[in-house]
């Protein structure tokens, strides 16, 4: 078997030694003589998996004892609407609108409330953050509500921004535990799991216990955060072979030196693919360099009638899942934690030898 350098945005690349773990537990799972798949949620076994999963995401990001941290299903998607109905009851909601994912929020948002585009990109094509200065925030608002990564336009917020005294909420499904961050400054985080955590069908969501206790008018059982966490994520069956491999890559991250030392290999990554791009007559990047994702990069050919030849020969090579999303099109590649840096020289090493013989 030859297994490809897997630049997929989603479901993304796991590293190989948590699918080599997985596969040696599938059938017996540490001498149960079941699956992990096949044993109750409440019983001792798994419940020792889901407090140890807890555990290692709690050391990684340096989540504080005040914060709730919970495994649930419907994705980061149907956290859109699980937001406004846990936190705003009503009240005005404050967006900042960055591209495709943050505008999704939006529109499931509105169907509960009145919502405050602060700032938006769209007008130059979702290349870039809005100024700050042309920021209009609401200091009544619910919350504040940003996408620091957007998988699809690969654009990206430098910094966290400064939310005041209103709650800051973060889809962070694209960029969590690609580095260290201060979970303190945030209300909420949440993050679909098949970019950096898991396989699909797992969300986690860390909420800060205070905004629990907030007033709020009926909200579907699964989606109500208080109850889940009073519940330890268990009021309805959870996901639970997603929530067991999401434990596996948290061990991974920790065996790799944790966030810290996730960061810098990020970093390099990133860095030396985009000088790449850069030093290129060939290949351009349509993002803001201030505004450029470290997971996402998205890329154009000089000619877009080679992307079809790009893709194959890439395909050819071993090379998979660059085809950027159907709305921008070109090429795209998502170079999360379970990617190796040897990965990105093969694709730069590629695009070289397609750029000498096609330019």
């Amino acid at each position: 078997m030859t297994r490809v350098m897997n630049f997929s945005a989603g479901p993304a690349a796991l590293p190989q030694a948590v699918l080599e773990r997985a596969r040696d537990e599938l059938l017996d799972f540490r001498g149960s003589g079941m699956s992990v798949m096949e044993m109750s949620h409440r019983g001792k076994p798994f419940m020792a998996v889901a407090e140890k999963a807890e555990h290692d995401l709690r050391k990684l990001m340096n989540i504080p004892d005040d914060y709730s941290v919970l495994f649930l299903q419907g994705g980061a998607t149907g956290q859109f609407a699980a937001i406004p109905m846990n936190l705003a009851n009503g009240q005005g909601m404050d967006y900042i609108d960055t591209g495709a994912w943050s505008g999704k929020a939006i529109k499931e948002a509105q169907k509960y409330g009145p919502v405050n585009i602060v700032a938006s990109s769209q007008a130059s094509g979702y290349d870039s953050i809005p100024d700050r200065a042309s920021w209009n925030l609401d200091p009544n608002a619910a919350y504040v509500h940003y996408t620091p990564n957007e998988t699809i336009g690969g654009v990206e917020f430098p910094d966290v921004p400064d939310a005041g005294d209103v709650p800051l909420v973060a889809d962070m499904s694209s960029t969590i535990l690609s580095r260290p961050i201060d979970v303190s400054k945030f209300g909420v985080i949440y993050a679909g799991a098949q970019k950096n955590i898991g396989p699909a069908g797992l969300t986690v969501v860390i909420v800060r216990n205070d905004l629990l206790k907030r007033e709020k008018g009926p909200v579907p059982a699964v989606l109500d955060w208080a109850l889940q966490a009073e519940n330890d994520s268990m009021y309805n069956t959870p996901p639970t072979f997603g929530w067991y491999l999401a434990g596996l890559v948290f061990e991974w991250l920790l065996e790799q030196g944790g966030l810290e030392a996730m960061a810098e290999i990020n970093q390099r990554k990133a860095t030396k693919l985009y000088q790449y791009i850069d030093n290129s007559a060939f290949y351009r990047n349509p993002v803001e360099p201030s505004a450029r994702s470290w997971m996402n990069v998205p890329f154009i050919l000089a000619d877009d009638g080679l992307d079809g030849t790009f893709l194959n020969e890439a395909d050819a090579a071993g090379l998979s899942s660059l085809k950027g999303h159907r709305s921008v099109g070109g090429m795209r590649a998502s170079i999360y934690n379970a990617v190796p840096e040897s990965a990105v020289d093969a694709l730069i090493e590629f695009m070289a030898d397609f750029e000498n013989r096609h330019a």
